[in-house]
Formats: C-alpha cells, structure tokens, sequence
C-alpha cells in the first residue's frame, strides 16, 4: 500500500548525485565517485530541484552547500537509499539463497498422503525456509493465490503462461489389507480380479474399464463393477486399509501403508499408468532459490521412493508400454 497520497516522482540517481554531492562537498568530487562528468551531476541536482520545486544546494562559483531544505531532505533521503539497498540486496538473494516463504499446493491424494514427508525432510535440510500447503482438488490460479509451485497430475503441459517439468512417472497398482486378503485369497491371473470386491477412485456409475499391463509387455482391459467408489484415491486408500476391497491406488500413494505392512501388492506385475507429476511454476521470470530447491527436493525423493522399492510383496512402479493410455484424471487425482 502507498503510504501517502503523493509518491516520489523524480529520478533515484538523481537523489544519490544529490546526496553524493552533500556528502563530498563539490560536484566535481561527486561526480568523480559517481563516474559521471561535472556537468551530468549538475543537471541531476537541477532535475531534482525541479521535480520537488525547492532549492537544495546553494551554488557559489567556488562552492556549492545544502540549503535548509536540502539538508532535512538530504537526512530523509539517505535513510530510504539504504533502505531501497536493502530490499534490492534481498530480492536478489532470494533468487541464490534459500530462504523465505514457500506456497506450494498440491491434489487432496497427494498432499495428505505423500507431501507431508517431503515437506518434513525438506524443513530438516532447509530449516530457514517456511512453507504454507494449499490441499486442494481445485486449479488455484497461481499468480491470483501467490502460489510459488503447484503439483500437478497430468499427461499434458499447460499452457504457456506456465512451466512444468516432470517430476515423476506414476503408477497405478492394485492392493489390498491383510485382513481381506485372509478371507478372500487374492487373484493369481489379472482375469479373476472381476469376482473381487474393487475400491476405484471413480464418478461413474456402472460398470468401469481399467487398463493395465504386465513387465512382459502384455496389455489387458478389465471391466469391473466397482464393490465402493470414492471420489479421490486418499479415499480409497483409507478404505482399502479397511478392508472394503482391493484398491486401485498410485503406488506413490500406497507407498507407506505398503512399507508398514498395513497394504499388500495384489497381482504385483500388473499397473496402470498414473500419468505425469509435474510442478507448474508461473512461466517467464527466474524461480527463487526456495523454489527451485524445493522443486528438485521433490524430484529427488520421489525418484528415490520408486528406484528404491523392491518387487516382491514390496511395491515397485511396473513398466508401462506408451501405448497404454493415461489413467483419466477426471477419475482421481493424485
């Protein structure tokens, strides 16, 4: 907010060759440290006498001296020189060193269930950097919300007021509790999933395709009738944990329930694809070092989390041909 109702119109090197001629005490001196010529200093202190219609500087031909005017205006304008420094000297660390506030949202699935350790491991490395999570299903616009990153699922890139890397190919996995699996042994061949009890992140009534394929390169469609739909995977991870059925579940997702034991993959060499994570930053300026730390943080984890799973009863992303197509956003969100 501007503090008055008149700002500053005139030129800020004018206010320093002012400044810099009180403080040197001639404008041949001042223009020496400022690396200008008498002349140009001359017409600056001019210029600024003019735009604020006061006399700043008595003028002699052997000396020049600040009027009352120019002293008081001399104090003031020394003060908000270094203070203008300062905001300059931070706006441009900011772009190199990793400090600030961080505003990043992300999808209900991914910022309850995989964001939180991110987060919790990038504040360990970074504990000058505060961040402020926005989960939600919705598209905030990021310049509207203040929005440093955004992550995103989506096979697309968004349009071109936007950048958006990838941070991670995803995966679709099926799970399923203990418990359940100790009633109803799970399927053997991908065909026997249909006499299951499904949970799928699904809006659609009736009947549902899923694609999925194996790592030999063999590809199915499975029609199911989901036993229960919900309307986000986080949902559906929380009821497959219940034990309501076998889960469709990004394995990204899965990941820490499947490490605790609390999921087992179900049916391990078959996957759908999730699509693309991708980190939408506002396109056409240089990212602060926060972002882009936090950015690659993310990158790194999620890279590590599927290079590190192992594949039996642990989960693993599963090769998906390109032929298989992207799991439909509209019917889950990571």
């Amino acid at each position: 907010m501007v503090a008055h109702l008149e700002t500053f119109a005139g030129n800020l090197d004018d206010v320093r060759a002012f400044c810099a001629v009180v403080d040197l005490g001639s404008m041949t001196q001042a223009g020496a440290f400022l690396r200008e010529t008498k002349g140009s200093v001359s017409r600056r202190v001019a210029r600024l006498e003019a735009v604020l219609k006061v006399t700043l500087l008595a003028r002699t031909p052997r000396a020049v001296s600040p009027t009352a005017e120019g002293l008081a205006f001399h104090a003031r304008a020394l003060e908000s020189l270094a203070l203008l420094d300062e905001a300059l000297q931070t706006a441009r660390g900011a772009r190199t060193q990793p400090r600030g506030h961080l505003r990043v949202t992300a999808s209900i699935d991914f910022g309850v269930e995989v964001l939180p350790d991110l987060v919790a491991s990038f504040r360990a490395r970074h504990p000058q950097i505060t961040l402020e999570l926005l989960i939600t299903d919705s598209r905030l616009d990021l310049a509207a919300n203040r929005v440093d990153l955004a992550l995103r699922l989506g096979g697309d890139h968004p349009d071109s007021g936007y950048t958006a890397p990838v941070l991670a190919d995803l995966t679709i996995g099926l799970y399923g509790a203990p418990a359940y699996l100790a009633q109803r042994p799970g399927p053997t061949e991908i065909a026997e999933l249909a006499a299951h009890d499904v949970v799928l992140a699904r809006e659609r009534l009736g009947a549902t395709q899923i694609l999925v394929s194996d790592v030999a390169g063999r590809e199915a469609g499975i029609t199911l009738r989901p036993a229960v739909r919900a309307t986000d995977f986080a949902t559906v991870l929380r009821l497959t944990l219940a034990g309501a059925g076998i889960g469709h579940i990004p394995s990204l997702v899965a990941a820490k329930s499947l490490h605790r034991g609390d999921l087992v993959r179900v049916l391990p060499d078959w996957a759908s694809r999730g699509g693309t994570l991708r980190a939408v930053t506002l396109a056409g300026r240089e990212l602060p070092a926060r972002v882009r730390l936090f950015r690659e943080h993310v990158r790194v984890e999620l890279a590590r989390q599927i290079a590190g799973c192992p594949t039996d009863g642990v989960d693993r992303p599963t090769p998906v041909p390109a032929s298989v197509a992207t799991y439909n956003e509209s019917s889950g969100r990571v």
